[in-house]
């Protein structure tokens, strides 16, 4: 199952890994893996599948030096080891990728609210990283766990800094300390913790302003506030769109004010989050929460694995295989592999495979699961939709039997009467059957191993 889950994807990676998994098995069936036989992973297995997941770090944004280290534990200790029965050796190599990647991102940790209050937390960050919402975000999620949070508008630099903190204080019904913006940030946020003291709050968030970490003057005043401060949390606040550029900014952040932990920004996005990865191995603090949408709710707790997944372009591969393992006829679904690899697939196991992804739920929330799901969105069309859905399955369904089949035999008039039985357009019809042969032809290329795939024709239907 894990490998029909890999193929479900448009990201480089899982598709080269798709590949690489395909060539091992075409290998097995040759008599030249001879690794598979004798249950170990080879040299040759291992640098075989960390080539392709080089590129997929590096895609993701990675810094080169982290890959080059990351990669070197893998290799160490991927040779050697046994291949599990049911996997490949390119599969079992991505196996220990992910779990070695998991392992580098660390544990999930909470913010330290040890010792006597008021526990002050300071956000510090490029600019645009997304400091201020953040800010507003973690007092949010601090006041749902019982804390009684104070904001301190510290960014006296940025215009309409201190008025957007203040509109989304008012907006969650926190209270905000701000001063003038003539007023140095470090003599803001003193008065601002003895406020937080006087007044029994137990937390206090400091929205410092964005800076550049080579900026000498900016990176002193942060140093100036945490020491009028003496902050328990120093939280770095990462666009998860920053490349190579992360472990230089997080390095000369730890060393100027020492980091106790970051917070992933505008993980929604396109981005796979391969910063955080770089972050962390060059701090070694660990990552406290991820920011999934511009709301004020949208701020999750960190999870590893989760985001060792989208690192690797993988989506959410095991809550996907979940439900295709309630849904699916297991011994159905590898009938229909079978035919798929011998471009034999026809429009009736296509149907059945269809009503069997219906059972699984809506549309929009499986392709939220798919692996690399973000940049097949791009090129998906506005109304790929449940509805979108049903329109292919009337479209079979007004088929004979022949016809799906032998989708060759289908000619103009049998267009025309199959589009007026299923209520669509003869245009939609030439547009589906374009795309079932679109698919046939690549999976008798892959079959005949005639050439690589850099990219999958998708579902038919879908106009991808």
């Amino acid at each position: 199952m894990k490998s029909a889950a890999f193929r479900l994807t448009k990201s480089p990676f899982s598709i080269r890994i798709a590949h690489c998994v395909r060539c091992a098995k075409l290998e097995t069936q040759r008599g030249f893996q001879e690794t598979q036989r004798q249950g170990q992973l080879s040299e040759a297995d291992v640098d075989a599948a960390l080539r392709e997941v080089r590129l997929a770090l590096l895609e993701a944004d990675v810094n080169f030096k982290v890959v080059k280290d990351f990669l070197a534990r893998v290799r160490e200790r991927a040779i050697g080891e046994e291949v599990m029965r049911s996997l490949s050796p390119a599969q079992m190599v991505v196996k220990i990728v992910n779990e070695e990647l998991i392992k580098t991102l660390g544990e999930p940790a909470k913010i330290d609210l040890s010792g006597e209050p008021p526990h002050v937390v300071m956000l510090v960050g490029l600019q645009g990283s997304g400091k201020t919402t953040t800010a507003a975000k973690l007092a949010l999620q601090l006041r749902k766990h019982q804390q009684k949070p104070l904001l301190v508008a510290a960014d006296t630099r940025r215009p309409a800094a201190i008025q957007q903190i203040q509109t989304l204080g008012k907006q969650l019904d926190i209270p905000v300390h701000s001063e003038s913006t003539t007023v140095p940030p470090p003599t803001i946020c003193a008065p601002a913790v003895k406020r937080a003291s006087d007044g029994a709050y137990s937390v206090v968030l400091l929205d410092t302003a964005g800076r550049l970490h080579i900026d000498d003057e900016l990176m002193r005043e942060l140093e100036e506030i945490k020491n009028k401060t003496k902050p328990q949390e120093v939280l770095l606040v990462v666009d998860a769109m920053t490349g190579q550029e992360a472990v230089r900014v997080a390095d000369e952040f730890n060393k100027r004010v020492g980091l106790t932990g970051l917070i992933l920004t505008k993980v929604d996005g396109d981005a796979r989050g391969g910063a955080a990865l770089s972050v962390r191995s060059v701090t070694g603090v660990p990552i406290k929460y991820m920011g999934v949408g511009e709301k004020t709710d949208q701020l999750e707790a960190f999870f590893p694995d989760r985001l060792a997944s989208r690192i690797l372009g993988m989506g959410d591969v095991l809550t996907l295989i979940e439900k295709a393992q309630e849904t699916f006829d297991q011994e159905k679904a590898q009938k229909a592999a079978e035919k798929l690899m011998k471009a034999q697939f026809t429009f009736e196991d296509f149907l059945e495979q269809l009503q069997a992804v219906k059972k699984m739920g809506p549309i929009s929330q499986l392709l939220g699961m798919v692996p690399g799901f973000n940049q097949v969105a791009k090129d998906l069309p506005a109304d790929v939709t449940d509805k979108q859905m049903k329109r292919i399955e009337a479209i079979i369904n007004s088929m004979t039997r022949e016809e799906r089949q032998r989708p060759e035999v289908i000619n103009g008039s049998r267009r025309k009467r199959i589009a007026a039985g299923s209520g669509t357009s003869v245009q939609e019809v030439n547009q589906l059957l374009g795309q079932f042969k679109q698919m046939q032809r690549m999976m008798q290329q892959l079959k005949s191993g005639t050439r690589g795939v850099r990219g999958f024709p998708g579902f038919p239907g879908f106009g991808m």
